[in-house]
């Protein structure tokens, strides 16, 4: 059975949700229709001219991509510019494009922790440079019989509650007594219709997270043996996790600027980087962030990091960075590229596991605008 578009859109939102991308980024469909099963993805991190023929003989149904093709509202759509034959082509040819861009950025497990990894950013206590989303708390209650206490617990808890900061699996448990009459046409779990029934139940208070919520409720409902479930979903004024923009933290071995150069070269397969800095210096905290991290030194130098990794560093920023002590690597734009077979895997384990037939693919296609001589 092939995916719906809707389907395999619910699934890229699980890993980056809608809601985590910075006020009026321009993300999500942009073109063409959800409502079509679709046999093949293609993930990209540009949508080009080049881009699209590739979709187009690799039989892609949607184009996943990172860049929006759309920046701005249309007041036309002429065919005959650049950008009107790209959505001419993709129109004729029925390939709806979505985007994916801030919000993959900030995603736990998104495009800045994968480059964090290459450049061997631990993971403990690995940090954002710029905060953009706080998880929302709710607190969630059930009444729940004792003989299905557990497994309504850690169906829950499989489902992401229970999280308070480094602590896991957190709940509260109460016995007491449940009332209840059964209506006219109803299969009680427990009791019969039309007479009063006391029940032995336990009521669960645990956290979760808004991105979790509807997962959660989800996962309890279909645990819970009961036809009509009581529970309640309320808000609390505490703070949840943060999400944002770059990460920052300690690297597994201290490194040179040089050597560290070097590495991104390798790692993110560029022909060359820029470097600010004294290439001697002993780079101990590492601070990344994927596309144009220009206006970032300054969350970098804040946050104790001895270099910042980031694409299209200018002239003046440069100079800005040395006076604040702050060393560079710039290996471009581009670098973001890791998210098209990283995104393509995901999809696809999300994909098999749901036992849908469709499947993702990463672009081949280098879409570097720059040719480095």
């Amino acid at each position: 059975m092939l995916a719906n578009g809707q389907t395999v859109i619910q699934l890229m939102e699980q890993l980056a949700p809608k809601h985590y991308a910075v006020e009026n980024d321009k993300i999500g469909l942009q073109l063409g229709t959800l409502n079509k099963p679709i046999k093949k993805i293609l993930v990209a991190l540009d949508v080009t001219d080049a881009v699209v023929d590739e979709a187009i003989e690799q039989g892609a149904e949607l184009i996943i991509a990172h860049h929006a093709i759309i920046y701005r509202p249309l007041a036309k759509l002429d065919t005959s510019t650049a950008a009107g034959r790209l959505y001419e082509k993709l129109i004729k040819n029925d390939i709806a494009v979505y985007i994916s861009h801030t919000n993959l950025d900030v995603a736990d497990g998104g495009i800045n922790d994968w480059l964090a990894d290459l450049i061997g950013i631990v993971p403990d206590n690995r940090q954002c440079l710029e905060e953009v989303h706080t998880d929302k708390l709710y607190k969630l209650v059930v009444f729940v019989p004792e003989s299905h206490h557990e497994q309504v617990l850690e169906a829950m808890w499989r489902a992401g509650a229970g999280k308070i900061g480094s602590y896991s699996n957190c709940s509260f448990n109460i016995k007491g007594t449940g009332t209840f009459i059964p209506g006219p046409g109803t299969n009680p779990f427990i009791g019969e219709e039309g007479k009063l029934e006391r029940a032995d139940e336990i009521r669960i208070e645990t956290i979760v997270p808004h991105s979790v919520h509807r997962k959660t409720v989800q996962a309890m409902l279909k645990a819970h043996p009961y036809e009509e479930v009581a529970y309640d979903l309320y808000s609390v004024d505490l703070k949840g996790r943060s999400f944002g923009l770059g990460r920052v933290g300690k690297l597994t071995e201290p490194k040179t600027l040089s050597e560290l150069a070097e590495q991104a070269k390798q790692l993110f397969d560029v022909p060359a980087v820029r470097v600010v800095g004294a290439l001697d210096r002993v780079i101990r905290k590492a601070a990344v962030l994927g596309g144009a991290g220009g206006k970032y030194v300054r969350h970098a130098v804040f946050s104790g990091a001895d270099v910042l990794v980031t694409g299209d560093i200018d002239y003046h920023t440069a100079h800005d960075a040395l006076a604040a002590g702050m060393t560079i690597i710039d290996p471009g734009h581009n670098i973001e590229k890791v998210m098209k077979q990283k995104v393509a895997n995901w999809l696809n384990e999300q994909l098999v596991s749901s036992k849908y037939e469709t499947t993702a693919v990463a672009s081949s296609l280098n879409t570097e605008p720059f040719t480095f001589i």
